[in-house]
C-alpha cells in the first residue's frame, strides 16, 4: 500500500513518510484513509462555499468539516473504522449539499466521487497529497491545509464550550475548496496568510471560551509529585472533559492528574477548588511509552498527541473526543448536555496503585494575558530601567528529535537579563530549569497550551502600545519557535498575519516548504532555520 505524509517535523528524513508505517506511528492504511476523508471534505467545500454565498450554510457542516480535519492532525486518530465512518458521513453531507445549492457542471472529482466502499483503499491512494504535481502549488496548498487543521481544533475545542464563528467556518470552506482550483502564486499566498488572520481570530474565541467558562488563568505553582492515593492521569487539551472528570472524581478517593498540554489547567480557578486535584504528572507527550507506564492508574486522551499504545497500559488507556486508538476503549460523546461518562475509568483506577514519583517539587506558570497585563508596570518599569533587555518567544511544540535540545540550551545560553514568554509543550524543554526571576518577575512565563500563543500575541501588542511603537518588530522581542504538527502551523500563519518578522524556526525547515516557497517567506517575513545556540542568542540580543 502506497503511503506519502509530510505534515510533522519528525517525517522521515525530512522529506516524507513513505513506508509501511510513519514516524508518528501511523499505519499506511490509516495515512491514506486520512487522504480519503480531505478528499471528502474538499467535496463538501466545494458545495459549502456555494451554500455560504446563498446564505444556506448550517453551522453543523462547518463543525463536521472541522472535526475531520481536526481527526487528521499528528497523533490524534489511529483508528480506521474511525475514519471509514467519517468518510461515510462527509459523503452524505456533501450530496445533501448538492441539493440544497443545485451546483452542477464540470466540478472537480472531490465533488463527484462514488464508489463502493472496497474500492475506498483504492481511490484514496489516487488522491493523496502527491496527487497535486507542480511542487510549489503542493506546498501551498498542503501549508494552507495543515494551517486549516490547527484553526479546526481550536474551533472543536470552543464550540464544546459552546462558542463557535460562522466566519471560521466559512472559511474551512473557502479555503478547501481553493485546493481544487488553479490559483496564482500570489493568491495562494493570500489565502494563507488570510488563514493566519483566521488563527489569531479561532485562538481568541477559544481564549474567550476557556476564560469565559472557567476563568482568568492565574500564577499557579503546580506540584509535580504524587501523592498516596490511586489517580487517574488526563492527557490532551480539552477542558470540558477536565471538568467532567473533577467533578466524577470528587468523594471517590481517586486523585487526578494532569500530562503534557493539560499542564495549564492547573492555572485556572475553577479547577482549584477540587482537592483531589493533586498537580501535573510528567512531561511532554512523547515521553508516553515510560510515563504512562510508570504512573499505574488509567489515562484518559482527550485530544491529539496520543502515541502508539504500549502492551504495558493498553487495558488502561481510553480516548475521548478526536482521539484514537484501534482496541482503546473510547468514551461517547456528550448527548442532550450530559457530560460524558468517565465511570468506567474511575471504578478501574480504584483497582490501581499510587502513581510511582518521578520526580518532586514545583513549577510555576499561569502567565496569560490577563496575568502578564496585570503585571504590565512592573514589566514596563523592567525594560525602562534596563532590567529586562529583551523576550524572546520560545512557544510551540516538544518533540522526540535530538536538536530539540537546542531550546534547552537557549534557555540556559540566555543573559539573567531576558524573560522566554511560552506557550504549549515546547516549555517542557526548559521549564523545569532553576533560572531566577527579574525584580519578582520568573524568567519563563508560561502562557498555557499551544492555543493561548493568542495570550503572547496580546502581551506584545500591549507592549507595543506602551511603548509607542508603530511596527511590532521595533519591540525588543525575538521568535525562536519549535514546530511539530499542524496547531504550530496556524501559530506560525498568525504570527505572519500579524506582520512579525525574523522568526526562528525549528527543528527544521517543513518538509512541505518547496524551495520556492522558503524563498518567498525569507524575502517577504525573514523566517530563517535555527542555527548553534550562542550565534543564534547572540544574533537575538542584537535584535536580529
Amino acid at each position: 500500500m502506497s503511503m506519502f505524509c509530510y505534515q510533522c517535523q519528525e517525517t522521515i528524513g525530512n522529506k516524507g513518510c513513505s513506508y509501511a508505517k510513519g514516524a508518528c506511528g501511523k499505519p499506511a492504511k490509516t495515512a491514506v484513509l486520512q487522504d480519503l476523508l480531505i478528499h471528502t471534505i474538499k467535496g463538501i467545500a466545494i458545495y459549502g462555499e456555494k451554500a455560504k454565498a446563498m446564505g444556506i450554510l448550517d453551522k453543523s457542516v462547518g463543525l463536521f468539516a472541522a472535526r475531520a480535519l481536526f481527526s487528521t492532525i499528528t497523533n490524534a486518530n489511529f483508528d480506521d473504522e474511525r475514519f471509514y465512518a467519517q468518510i461515510r458521513e462527509a459523503l452524505s453531507i456533501r450530496d445533501e449539499l448538492k441539493k440544497k445549492t443545485g451546483l452542477s457542471g464540470d466540478l472537480h472529482d472531490a465533488a463527484t466521487w462514488n464508489l463502493p466502499e472496497d474500492q475506498w483503499i483504492e481511490k484514496a491512494e489516487k488522491v493523496g497529497v502527491l496527487s497535486t504535481k507542480d511542487e510549489d502549488v503542493r506546498s501551498l496548498r498542503e501549508l494552507l491545509i495543515y494551517g486549516l487543521k490547527g484553526v479546526a481544533a481550536y474551533a472543536d475545542h470552543a464550540a464544546i464550550l459552546g462558542f463557535e464563528n460562522d466566519d471560521i467556518y466559512g472559511f474551512i470552506m473557502e479555503a478547501m475548496a481553493s485546493t481544487t482550483k488553479d490559483l496564482t502564486v500570489d493568491e495562494m499566498i493570500a489565502l494563507v496568510l488570510k488563514c493566519g488572520e483566521v488563527a489569531v481570530n479561532g485562538m481568541a474565541l477559544l481564549d474567550k471560551a476557556n476564560t469565559g467558562t472557567y476563568g482568568n488563568p492565574e500564577i499557579t505553582e503546580v506540584n509535580i509529585g504524587v501523592g498516596k492515593n490511586p489517580g487517574i492521569l488526563i492527557s490532551g487539551h480539552d477542558l470540558k472533559d477536565m471538568e467532567d472528570l473533577l467533578k466524577q472524581t470528587q468523594g471517590t478517593g481517586v486523585d487526578v492528574y494532569t500530562h503534557g498540554e493539560m499542564l495549564p489547567a492547573n492555572y485556572y480557578p475553577a479547577f482549584k477548588k477540587y482537592d483531589h486535584f493533586v498537580g501535573n504528572y510528567g512531561n511532554a507527550w512523547w515521553k508516553q511509552n515510560t510515563e504512562f507506564v510508570s504512573f499505574n492508574g488509567p489515562i484518559l486522551m482527550t485530544t491529539n498527541c496520543i502515541t502508539p499504545v504500549e502492551e504495558a497500559y493498553k487495558d488502561r488507556i481510553f480516548t475521548t473526543g478526536m482521539t484514537g486508538w484501534p482496541g482503546a476503549k473510547h468514551i461517547a460523546d456528550r448527548e442532550d448536555g450530559k457530560p460524558k461518562d468517565f465511570s468506567e475509568i474511575i471504578e478501574l483506577a480504584k483497582t490501581c496503585k499510587p502513581p510511582v514519583e518521578i520526580e518532586k517539587g514545583s513549577i510555576i506558570g499561569g502567565f496569560a494575558h490577563h496575568q502578564v497585563l496585570a503585571l504590565a508596570d512592573k514589566v514596563v518599569d523592567g525594560v525602562k530601567s534596563g532590567a529586562i533587555k529583551r523576550f524572546v518567544v520560545m512557544a510551540g511544540c516538544d518533540g522526540r528529535h535530538k536538536e530539540r535540545d537546542y531550546f534547552t540550551g537557549v534557555a540556559e545560553e540566555l543573559p539573567k537579563d531576558t524573560i522566554i514568554l511560552t506557550a504549549g509543550c515546547a516549555k517542557y524543554r526548559y521549564n523545569k530549569l532553576d533560572l531566577g526571576d527579574i525584580g519578582g518577575i520568573p524568567r519563563v512565563l508560561d502562557a498555557g497550551q499551544c492555543n493561548d500563543s493568542y495570550s503572547l500575541v496580546v502581551i506584545a501588542l500591549k507592549l507595543q502600545e506602551v511603548f509607542g511603537l508603530k511596527d511590532i518588530n521595533d519591540l525588543p522581542i525575538s521568535f525562536d519557535i519549535a514546530w511539530y504538527e499542524q496547531k504550530a502551523v496556524a501559530v506560525l500563519l498568525a504570527l505572519l498575519s500579524l506582520g512579525v518578522k525574523g522568526i526562528r524556526l525549528g527543528p527544521t525547515i517543513p518538509a512541505f516548504f518547496s524551495p520556492n516557497v522558503v524563498k518567498v517567506l525569507v524575502e517577504k517575513f525573514d523566517i530563517k532555520p535555527i542555527g548553534e545556540v550562542k550565534a543564534d542568542v547572540e544574533a537575538m540580543m542584537a535584535g536580529k
